[in-house]
């Protein structure tokens, strides 16, 4: 058959809409999706077959159209299964809100809410009253806002209390973090000047002292949360420099950065500062994250001195920092938890996660496996020991004892399953070690299980 002949029996889209097929689509799909699948796919075929590389039309022609369909209509943020081990993994969304969590915020979400609106008085409220409390008591600061993210936090701080003055930093502190947003350019924007002090690896208190002069406006310090600096080093301490700063009449804010509110030492963590430690050593000022070692939802929280908030708060750049009703009420609900240390550990996904007890991961780990050799009995899997990471720039240097799914299929690379899994709904993702794909079982949820099992017996099907 011509190249012209086969062209010719291509179906129009007119024709392809009223088919059997045509009114379904429109019935379950948007118009303009399917009416561009329906012209891509007859392009593609076109352009195909002037290539010669068919012989008629597709077999499958009305298959493609309709994956094409499904395709172009589907969401683009979706639900992902994470198999690889990071607990705070910030490309899959960091901390994971519990259902309590999530039940509080859709209540908030499908009606009319207080926001700001004060019930005692029947006058306008501030949205900062619903956690304040509560994230005075937990802290233990005078008072709080909350803010849309840590940069943010640190961005109003530096603009409402040091915008035309200095800020004097250790240059061992001067951290980049996610997204390559650093430190230095976030002062910059904040309209204050950046003072280094000391070496990359030592500074002094007298650093700090010498530093100063009349157009001082705040000695910082940030956590360095996403490295370490270990050999020969030495830094202030907080309560050093609150010390100093007390002399000088000269506030310390302190960029915390992961927002950790328990304390970790029982698990053997003994470099990870809590909030509560560093309110109570003087700081004037301290800013930290919602989604990271906290567990809720995204957010920056400034809690300090209430002079100080009270500062802050009258910011311009509040407004467009202040966090939604959505925000809030996940933020409250996570808060809650943490009026007892115990709930905490069980309530707080990212908690729950990271104070896993061994056994716990091995049994599910062992599940999986035994799941997936059920289905695909030909492949080499098994469980092994292995370790798994924090993430969200917190606990650098702290591995997690953990238990995977090692498999190493027959008849395709690591590579190959791995994209099989990214690929299948929902997607699974995973990391790759030694020409093995490993499902971490630390950060997979019981309820996901049979899913990964699925996705995994669906990729090693492939050829």
């Amino acid at each position: 058959m011509s190249k012209k002949s086969i062209l010719s029996s291509l179906p129009s889209v007119d024709e392809i809409l009223k088919s059997v097929k045509g009114i379904h689509w429109l019935k379950s799909f948007p118009r303009k999706k399917v009416l561009q699948a329906i012209r891509e796919i007859i392009d593609e075929t076109r352009q195909a077959i002037l290539d010669g590389l068919h012989s008629e039309v597709p077999e499958h022609f009305e298959s493609h159209i309709e994956e094409r369909i499904k395709k172009l209509s589907d969401f683009s943020l979706k639900r992902v299964i994470n198999a690889t081990g990071v607990v705070i993994h910030t490309n899959l969304g960091r901390s994971v809100l519990s259902e309590e969590v999530l039940e509080r915020a859709a209540e908030i979400a499908s009606g009319y809410s207080n926001l700001e609106y004060d019930l005692d008085t029947g006058k306008r409220g501030k949205r900062y009253s619903h956690v304040q409390s509560l994230l005075n008591e937990i802290t233990g600061a005078e008072s709080s806002l909350i803010v849309n993210n840590n940069a943010a936090a640190v961005l109003v701080c530096l603009s409402a209390l040091s915008k035309g003055k200095e800020v004097i930093v250790s240059r061992g502190e001067l951290v980049e973090i996610g997204g390559a947003f650093r430190v230095p350019d976030v002062m910059a924007h904040s309209g204050c000047t950046l003072k280094e002090v000391g070496t990359t690896n030592k500074t002094h208190l007298y650093d700090y002292e010498n530093a100063i002069n009349e157009n001082t406006a705040l000695l910082m310090q940030v956590h360095q949360s996403n490295f370490r600096m270990i050999g020969f080093t030495e830094a202030v301490s907080t309560a050093e420099l609150v010390s100093l700063g007390k002399e000088r009449s000269i506030p310390v804010m302190y960029d915390l950065g992961s927002g950790c509110l328990i304390d970790m030492k029982p698990a053997g963590i003994n470099n990870e500062l809590t909030v509560q430690e560093v309110v109570a050593a003087g700081a004037d000022i301290v800013t930290f994250s919602g989604d990271k070692l906290l567990g809720g939802p995204q957010a920056g929280i400034i809690a300090g001195k209430k002079k100080l908030i009270d500062i802050i708060a009258k910011n311009p750049l509040m407004r467009a920092v202040r966090i939604d009703k959505l925000t809030l009420a996940a933020f409250e609900a996570t808060l809650m938890y943490y009026l007892d240390e115990n709930v905490a550990k069980k309530k707080v996904e990212t908690l729950r996660m990271l104070f896993q007890q061994p056994q716990e991961i091995r049994a599910r780990a062992e599940r999986i496996m035994s799941g997936i050799q059920a289905a695909a009995p030909a492949a080499a899997i098994s469980v092994i020991e292995d370790e798994s990471q924090s993430g969200g720039g917190a606990l650098p240097e702290v591995g997690f004892a953990t238990f995977v799914v090692s498999i190493k299929p027959e008849n395709a690379s690591a590579s190959q399953l791995e994209a099989a899994m990214r690929r299948h709904n929902p997607p699974v993702i995973c990391r790759i070690k030694d020409n093995a794909l490993l499902l971490d079982a630390r950060t997979i949820r019981d309820e996901e299980t049979s899913e990964v099992i699925n996705a995994a017996a669906a990729a090693l099907a492939l050829k």
